[in-house]
């Protein structure tokens, strides 16, 4: 079951032609997707993928595959917003299969790191990354989805080699910020605050839609 990021169509929404393009988002990214479609003004439709795949990532991409199928005929362009997110080259795999181009990047992190996610890895290995999504979603993301919420002390061995928190923050949000200060606190790290923005996301989601 997919989730439609739009928000519910008015009147006159239902008589505008189809975007010609549709940008199938990791949860993870969906609402950084709208953002800047709606900041640079492109008409694209934004469908989110359930970011929970990404405690499960050798499901990804089944699921972007069947997100493609369903769409096919829809529109002229497809363009997935993924990095590879831990499916080991399986997601590539599918989308040169599929003749579809998704933004560059391994994961997220280092597209919001501003080219220094290899410096920040450098510094401190067990550095354990945050975005505006992660930081609104920790509860069920992480302490939900791993299981935290019913066996507290398996904490402990999931998260034993890390050394601390780097909010990578896209918005400047003293509700963010306090939410990120809480997950950290529930990790027992310390706590490091970078403004990120979009990073790499939006120059490499502006190259292919500019290539489109």
């Amino acid at each position: 079951m997919h989730t439609q990021t739009n928000s519910l169509p008015s009147t006159e929404d239902n008589i505008r032609e189809t975007p010609e393009t549709v940008l199938i988002a990791s949860g993870a990214l969906a609402r950084a997707a709208i953002s800047l479609r709606d900041k640079l003004g492109w008409q694209a439709d934004v469908l989110a993928i359930p970011a929970l795949l990404h405690n499960w990532p050798k499901h990804i991409p089944a699921a972007v595959q069947k997100r493609i199928a369903e769409l096919r005929g829809q529109y002229k362009q497809q363009i997935v917003v993924y990095g590879d997110c831990g499916t080991a080259g399986k997601l590539d795999d599918l989308l040169a299969a599929e003749r579809i181009e998704r933004v560059a990047g391994p994961h997220c992190y280092e597209m919001y790191a501003n080219g220094r996610f290899d410096e920040m890895m450098a510094e401190a290995p067990g550095t354990y990354f945050l975005t505006d999504y992660l930081v609104q979603s920790f509860d069920h993301l992480v302490i939900e989805g791993l299981g935290l919420d019913s066996r507290p002390e398996l904490r402990e061995d999931y998260f034993r080699h890390y050394t601390r928190v780097v909010y990578l923050a896209q918005r400047d949000d003293p509700l963010l910020l306090r939410k990120a200060q809480r997950a950290a606190d529930y990790l027992q790290l310390p706590l490091e605050i970078r403004s990120a923005s979009y990073g790499a996301l939006e120059q490499r989601l502006v190259a292919l839609m500019n290539r489109s």
